[in-house]
């Protein structure tokens, strides 16, 4: 009886230590969740801007119509604004200028390039043959004679420093020069006929003279025709228009006439009843 008590004790103590509680009373811990999917975008690079304009066709040369390449040709020879080879054009523009005949005899025909047949050298005809600055003056002259000035924009691209000359013959009183009032560039330019300090030509208008000239003010337009009135002048009216009286309306259409109707086949009258169907002979 006691092996049996000792084994009873050992099966009580058994029981004692065992779980019984169940999986689903202990779940397993929770895990984290997995990043949202904007934290992977944003590992992902940026995709670098591109300044290319799509809407825009690419230079992709000067291309293989002649045409074309005759425009690059004589571009190149206007920017360059120095006579030059015809091979060494050939190679900056990269156009067959030297194997092409059709190109080459366009490029010769052009009314814009100057062939030298001393030297066999290709220069850009520009508007005005200008290349230093007595030349320039005597262009402007020409032309303030004429009754006009000349544009700063095209002198330049007949000598690219035309714009440092205008300036110092502006400087010494030679010209006078119109800027534009936005930025101050200089637009058109004349050639000034009267100059202070010679014989024969203009002085300069006193400063008190030219002082009282700007203090002088115009008045209003109330106090001006006062002003007017109390001398006995009258303001210029504007010219009064005419109202146009009311559009017409237009009468009611009248009734078309009818036309007459040409009667056909007179010369039946008399022989056969018209009015009637026809009946054939033998027939009742």
């Amino acid at each position: 009886m006691s092996s049996l008590a000792k084994d009873a004790a050992a099966f009580k103590n058994a029981l004692g230590r065992q779980d019984y509680t169940s999986w689903h009373s202990q779940p397993p811990p929770l895990q984290p969740p997995d990043a949202p999917e904007a934290s992977s975008s944003a590992k992902k690079k940026k995709r670098p801007k591109s300044n290319v304009v799509f809407s825009q066709p690419a230079d992709t040369g000067t291309g293989i119509n002649v045409n074309t390449q005759l425009l690059y040709a004589v571009n190149h020879l206007k920017s360059n604004g120095n006579p030059t080879r015809l091979q060494d054009l050939a190679i900056i523009t990269n156009t067959p200028l030297d194997t092409d005949m059709v190109l080459l005899e366009k490029f010769k025909a052009h009314d814009r390039v100057v062939h030298d047949p001393k030297t066999d050298l290709y220069s850009y005809r520009h508007e005005f043959d200008v290349r230093n600055k007595i030349s320039l003056l005597t262009e402007i002259k020409k032309h303030t004679k004429n009754g006009g000035g000349l544009s700063v924009r095209t002198l330049k691209e007949s000598w690219k420093e035309a714009p440092q000359a205008i300036e110092e013959l502006e400087k010494e009183g030679e010209v006078y020069v119109t800027r534009t009032v936005k930025d101050g560039q200089m637009r058109m330019v004349f050639w000034n006929e009267i100059r202070p300090g010679q014989e024969g030509d203009g002085a300069l208008v006193e400063k008190e003279f030219l002082d009282l000239w700007h203090s002088l003010q115009v008045p209003n337009e109330v106090d001006l025709l006062k002003q007017l009135a109390s001398e006995g002048l009258q303001a210029t009216a504007a010219e009064t228009l005419t109202p146009k009286g009311p559009a017409k309306k237009k009468g009611k259409k009248s009734a078309q006439k009818q036309r007459q109707i040409r009667l056909t086949n007179t010369h039946l009258k008399g022989t056969i009843d018209l009015s009637k169907d026809y009946v054939a002979p033998g027939k009742s």
